[in-house]
């Protein structure tokens, strides 16, 4: 079904590669306009271009919060409000524990718990009554996983906004839903092998090997649940996590 999101303003955080992009991507062929962030510019210009009409890039980084401030600067003067908002950047590195250092807790709570809180604190003036807050998950945040417990901590904290943001918001009638991807190909994925492209293609294929559908998933998979919980489709989803992981976390 197309143009779904007609007429809509999204802004999808973490836009320029990966989930983020897959998702703007989606956004902006179901007819919305897309504002996306990323932290460095000739990433977000070709980000921008490829999404075509439609889309706008803002520099910027979400753990900075006067980034953020400018963000929502220049969307309240090019568009005026928004209709949803994708809190999408983050990610996460690997440490056993034994292992964790002060600078590991704090870049990925950085990234994924103050981005995301940030994000969405100082989206709400501009964020339109019945308005939709997608964030953005992972399986890691139900399931335990050898040396990625920050990142599996960090992503459990996200579940549990929205669970309470719902009910912060529910004079105004915004929904808040969780977005979870299992392994999805993308090359944030494989740079957790390192830098070996041998090593790369050893993780992507045993991930795949543990999820019941025997593949990854794809960015644009992805994109395609972010635009159904942007959309009146979800009309009377709230609070819920959406599992995009091939049956990862089911079984």
């Amino acid at each position: 079904m197309a143009n779904r999101l007609n007429g809509k303003v999204v802004l999808v955080t973490g836009g320029t590669s990966g989930i983020g992009f897959g998702a703007a991507q989606a956004l902006a062929a179901e007819g919305a306009k897309v504002f996306i962030t990323g932290r460095r510019q000739a990433e977000l210009d070709a980000a921008t271009q490829a999404i075509g009409d439609g889309c706008i890039g803002v520099r910027g980084d979400v753990t900075k919060l006067a980034d953020l401030d400018a963000l929502f600067d220049q969307i309240k003067r090019t568009s005026g409000h928004l209709d949803a908002v994708f809190a999408n950047a983050g990610g996460g590195t690997m440490l056993p524990l034994g292992e964790i250092t002060e600078q590991h807790y704090a870049d990925t709570f950085d990234r994924n718990v103050k981005g995301v809180v940030f994000t969405v604190q100082k989206a709400l003036p501009l964020l339109k009554d019945g308005g939709s807050i997608i964030l953005t998950g992972s399986t890691a945040g139900s399931k335990g996983t050898a040396s990625f417990s920050m990142y599996s901590a960090s992503k459990a904290a996200v579940r549990n906004f929205a669970r309470s943001w719902v009910l912060d918001l529910k004079e105004r009638k915004i929904r808040v839903n969780v977005v979870s991807p299992g392994p999805i190909r993308t090359a944030g994925l494989a740079d957790l092998a390192g830098d070996s492209k041998e090593a790369q293609e050893g993780l992507l294929g045993y991930l795949a090997s543990l999820v019941p559908s025997g593949r990854l998933g794809e960015p644009s998979e992805v994109g395609q649940a972010v635009v159904f919980l942007a959309s009146d489709q979800s009309s009377f989803i709230n609070g819920a996590e959406l599992f995009v992981d091939g049956g990862l976390a089911q079984v």
